[in-house]
């Protein structure tokens, strides 16, 4: 990442954001998903990708905190890596994966993987009944499943999934309320990731 500066600016900024997560996921009217004007309660809370280590030490603290009833909300964290790799196991392929990878090269494992395990398969898998008041979605792994899965794609075919609950989606880079820009951070410009408008930026 570029200056030691930087760095230490792009650590106080995620400190800052971490705060303001933590605060949301008690306050009664964002688990209530009020105040949205008939909207889906879907936001995007952006880090530095610099800084993922830390962010995933964060969920991994906020969802421990949630089971251990420190936080007024049940956090359900759905890893989208985790949940690709199941579907995978599900249907038989995860061994072959990494043979195909070696043998026909990243785009075209890619290409195939895209008929298997798409959007609409991992939407399906993130589904759980019933939502419970206080409930809230977290969704991590956008940048571990890039460009095998795209955000404004998977947001286009969970958004009526989650209508009731929060959703809260780690994002490794910019929102700007129309695009978004993953791995965008202090040292990198990102990659422009597709248009979405119907979330919003949690801080």
């Amino acid at each position: 990442m570029g200056s030691p500066f930087a760095l230490q600016q792009a650590r106080e900024e995620f400190a800052a954001r971490a705060e303001v997560l933590r605060a949301r996921l008690a306050d009664p009217d964002f688990l209530a998903n009020r105040g949205l004007g008939n909207e889906v309660g879907i936001y995007l809370f952006c880090y530095d990708p610099a800084l993922e280590l830390e962010a995933r030490d964060l969920f991994a603290h906020l969802v421990r905190e949630s089971e251990m009833g420190q936080l007024p909300c049940r956090l359900i964290e759905r890893n989208l890596y985790d949940l690709i790799w199941s579907i995978c196991e599900e249907r038989r392929i995860d061994g072959a994966v990494a043979r195909m990878e070696q043998r026909r090269g990243t785009q075209a494992l890619i290409d195939q993987l895209r008929k298997t395990v798409s959007a609409e398969a991992v939407a399906s898998a993130m589904a759980y009944e019933p939502h419970e008041p206080g409930d809230v979605v977290l969704v991590t792994g956008v940048g571990e499943t890039y460009p095998l899965l795209r955000a404004h794609v998977l947001l286009d075919n969970i958004q009526h999934l989650f209508a009731d609950v929060p959703l809260v989606v780690a994002y490794p880079g910019r929102y700007d309320g129309q695009s978004l820009c993953l791995f965008a951070g202090a040292a990198q410009r990102g990659l422009e990731d597709g248009n979405y408008y119907r979330a919003f930026n949690l801080v």
